[in-house]
């Protein structure tokens, strides 16, 4: 190739250069490569590779699972630095108390051992000065299980889920620490030390802002009080609970908003545990819990004009009238919402399923003034469809059905789906019942699915008891409340006792010709032994009962008995002795009776609210034929009034009157005497009857009253919380029997008072009261009674 002058010569130059350029790096890079070496060779580091990985001193842990927490593995260039990184790694794994590694020289590298301290497994978990709770209690409270290892890091963990608990018993001082207690077989017990410190209660409870109403009202609408004299019958007064504070908060807004205060805010209660600051001149306060809350009241506001507007099914005044709220009256949002319920319901009840009710609400800040005015949608008529019945395997459709106050293509009514689901779980045959509607819009109608979740109905129970008339009783019972799912009721009870022993098989059709008319049949016999004389008794009867009224049902019932008077003393009443006349094993009683009964109580067991009254007209003999004659007449009334923190007021009142039909005997164990647990308390078992002397003082009949009288005054109050059923009771009991011919004194009336406890136990309900009777008698014990009564005697 040819090349022009010009351009060989800058050939020629450039190649020289390039040359000289590569000779100088290739000489700077080995000299850096001769200095390099050496150093690294002299630190032994560089070339050093680990050649295994060793894990010794592990029992429980697998080499495996330690090597994979590791980074250094065979092969690895040997760092120290990643070793320590690779200790912590292990400690990490919270199974080791102590780790340490070695190195050892070998061919091909080094050879890396990890020496390993497994940290003990839990053999027991003890607790020491624990009080308050049982070491089962505080068991479940901690996730540390017998068997794990010993993890200082849980161990930690537990100790502030038991303080925890401890604070919500309001321990707030308590103190928790652990011990580690070494066993064999690297096992170690742990024992937790438990101070359990004084109890925190609220020692003050204060108020700021408000204006309107005291400290002292307020306190009345909250749950949350301070500690007080009375905390050994109330238990929870002066125990903080957060739950329950916050519901107070909610309390005081409900009670400004009910009374015009619209505006009224009250800010979280603020909480001091401990000893609160003391005032300027005031003594150091106590150590406990003060709590304060702020109020902001505002203005009251009062109701303007009230309208409705929209859909009304009714006259405007109709409608008006079944309001609360009226106009100028001060603002209540209750009475609104309650308002806002009865329209509501009102429409449903008359099938506007869809019904939508808006209160529109114009506030006036000059006048101080809300108008008001309901806007109402009645939306179309709905009407129930189908009704469908679910989940019953045992119980027949019918049984369900016939508790229903509905049926199906009736028109729809809110009041008698939430009455029909009621009388439902009233026939105790079912656990849950669950309702779904399915709306059918096009239609205007709705099926209705009824879910039943059954429990068992049959019952078998045996047990016994103690009572001051009894002595010692045994019960037992055989029932089946939902007889081959038709809803009837089969019972065979007994019980043996001191006094009384007693047998009775009952059978209950609730639903006669599938009409509400219970229907029933019972066979007894019964042995009572008075005090003069024993009476056995083999008898049966036929019963009816139809509800008349909400709550009010209408008895009817038949008995005939034959009765046996054995062990007669002379001194028994004279009625008991002109019986003798006739025959003795052979005293027949026929009666038919009548009785109205209202029951409105809200729990048969341990009623707080309610009432039970009854009224019975008896008669024997005559048409029906008998040895026996008489017309007996009985009424009583019993009201449960709820009243202060829990406790219930109860007022008992009974009387009776009994008359001899001349084509028979009235014999004396069929009118009245009291006396006892259940009547009049301090006095002995029918120690109350018709007492009859003669001219020298001494006693020639005791028999009983053709009438009485009888009040029963209570005052409950629950002891130690509303968990353990322990009730404490303070009574006055008067009454009296009066005889044939004798006007009812009230001004002759036997009294006495008392005061008892009772638990209604899993077992039955427990009842220790001691009466006194007031104004004895001279043969009369003025040192007060004790009466127990342990056990249900049917």
């Amino acid at each position: 190739m040819l090349l022009n002058k010009k351009a060989a010569g800058w050939a020629f130059c450039f190649r020289p250069a390039k040359i000289v350029f590569f000779l100088m790096i290739s000489g700077l890079t080995l000299v850096l490569t001769s200095l390099t070496v050496p150093v690294l060779a002299q630190n032994g580091t560089e070339q050093e590779i680990v050649s295994d990985v060793q894990i010794q001193g592990n029992v429980r842990i697998e080499s495996e699972a330690i090597k994979k927490v590791v980074q250094t593995g065979t092969g690895d260039i040997f760092n120290k630095r990643q070793l320590s990184d690779d200790i912590k790694s292990i400690y990490r794994m919270g199974y080791f108390e102590d780790i340490h590694v070695a190195m050892q020289d070998a061919d091909g590298g080094k050879i890396v051992v990890f020496h390993v301290k497994e940290r003990p497994t839990v053999r027991k978990i003890l607790f020491k000065n624990n009080l308050l709770f049982d070491t089962d209690e505080l068991m479940k409270e901690i996730s540390i299980t017998r068997g794990s290892i010993v993890n200082v890091a849980d161990i930690q963990r537990n100790i502030r889920q038991l303080k925890e608990l401890y604070k919500n018993k309001n321990y707030y001082n308590v103190q928790i620490t652990y011990a580690l207690l070494p066993e064999d077989n690297n096992q170690a017990d742990i024992e937790f030390h438990i101070e359990e410190g004084d109890k925190f209660r609220i020692q003050k409870i204060d108020f700021e802002g408000n204006q309107v109403y005291t400290d002292k009202e307020l306190k009345k609408i909250i749950k949350t009080a301070e500690k007080g004299f009375l905390m050994w019958i109330f238990s929870s007064a002066g125990d903080l609970k957060m739950d329950i504070l916050s519901q107070d908060i909610a309390r005081l807004t409900a009670h400004y908003h009910d009374n015009g205060y619209i505006n009224a805010r009250i800010g979280e209660p603020e909480i001091v545990y401990g000893q609160a600051p003391a005032e300027e001149g005031e003594k150091e306060p106590e150590k406990g819990i003060y709590i304060k809350f702020k109020i902001e009241e505002g203005e009251q506001y009062k109701v303007g004009s009230i309208d409705l507007s929209g859909d009304l099914i009714e006259d405007e005044q109709f409608l008006r009238d079944r309001l609360q709220v009226t106009e100028d009256t001060v603002f209540n949002r209750s009475q609104l919402r309650m308002d806002l319920m009865r329209l509501t319901d009102f429409y449903s009840d008359r099938g506007y399923y869809y019904v939508d009710i808006y209160p529109k609400t114009d506030v006036n800040e000059e006048s101080l003034t809300i108008d008001i005015d309901y806007v109402i949608t009645k939306g179309e008529l709905v009407f129930f469809d189908q009704i469908i019945i679910t989940g019953n395997t045992k119980t027949r459709d019918k049984v369900i059905r016939r508790q229903l106050s509905f049926h199906e293509q009736e028109r729809y009514s809110g009041r008698k789906l939430k009455y029909g689901i009621s009388r439902l779980y009233r026939l105790n045959y079912f656990e849950n019942v669950g309702v779904d509607v399915v709306e059918k819009k096009a239609e205007n109608k709705i099926d209705l699915k009824i879910d039943v979740e059954e429990k068992p109905t049959g019952e078998f129970s045996f047990g016994g008891g103690y009572s001051s008339q009894e002595k010692f009783f045994a019960t037992a019972s055989v029932s089946q409340f939902n007889l081959f799912g038709r809803g009837q009721t089969l019972q065979v009870q007994g019980q043996m006792g001191g006094t009384t022993n007693q047998f009775k098989l009952s059978f209950t059709e609730p639903w006669l010709f599938d009409i509400p008319l219970s229907a029933g049949i019972d066979f007894y016999n019964w042995e009572v032994d008075y005090d003069t004389y024993t009476m056995d008794t083999t008898g049966g009867g036929l019963r009816f009962g139809y509800p008349v009224f909400r709550d009010t049902r209408l008895y009817l019932s038949n008995s005939y008995e034959v009765n046996s008077i054995q062990d007669v003393y002379q001194d028994a009443p004279t009625s008991i002795l002109d019986l003798l006349d006739i025959d003795e094993d052979r005293i027949v009683t026929n009666s038919i009776s009548m009785s109205l009964v209202y029951d409105s109580r809200d729990n048969v067991m341990n009623p707080r609210r309610g009432a039970k009254h009854s009224l019975t007209i008896e008669n024997a003999g005559g048409l029906l034929g008998g040895d026996v004659a008489f017309t007996k007449y009985t009424s009583e009334l019993g009201w449960y009034i709820p009243l202060f923190w829990k406790t219930v007021g109860f007022i008992h009142s009974k009387g009776g009157y009994v008359n001899e039909n001349s084509d028979g005997y009235l014999p004396d164990y069929e009118k009245f005497y009291l006396g006892g647990m259940n009547s009049l308390r301090g006095f002995d078992w029918r120690d109350v009857s018709i007492l009859e002397f003669d001219e020298d003082g001494f006693l020639i009949d005791e028999r009983g009253g053709d009438k009485f009288v009888q009040l029963n005054l209570e005052f409950q109050f629950p002891l130690f919380g509303d968990e353990l059923g322990l009730v404490g009771v303070m009574f006055y009991d008067t009454g009296n029997v009066f005889d044939k011919g004798d006007n009812i004194d009230l001004g002759d009336l036997r009294k006495s008072w008392g005061f008892g406890f009772r638990w209604y136990s899993p077992m039955g309900p427990i009842r220790l009261e001691r009466g006194y009777v007031l104004n004895p008698e001279e043969w009369e014990d003025s040192g007060g009674k004790w009466e127990f009564s342990m056990g249900t005697a049917f």
